[in-house]
């Protein structure tokens, strides 16, 4: 598995591209504020199963607020 950091003019583009976003935040800052659309799970539950909902055909983008 590889990463890239990219900033909001990519984010952008992969979105308009079908892309799915992970937010890996506890459920309660989930609730508190996320980007529309993103899933919820936490980092600390983050393996093959939490994830197996995801399309392996389209791009993951995993983020978090800090």
């Amino acid at each position: 598995m590889s990463y890239t950091q990219i900033l909001y003019p990519r984010l952008r583009e992969l979105l308009d591209q079908g892309a799915q976003l992970v937010e890996v935040l506890p459920p309660e800052e989930y609730d508190e504020l996320h980007l529309p659309g993103a899933l919820n799970i936490p980092l600390k539950i983050l393996d093959a199963q939490s994830t197996a909902e995801l399309d392996r055909t389209k791009a993951v983008v995993v983020y978090c607020w800090d």
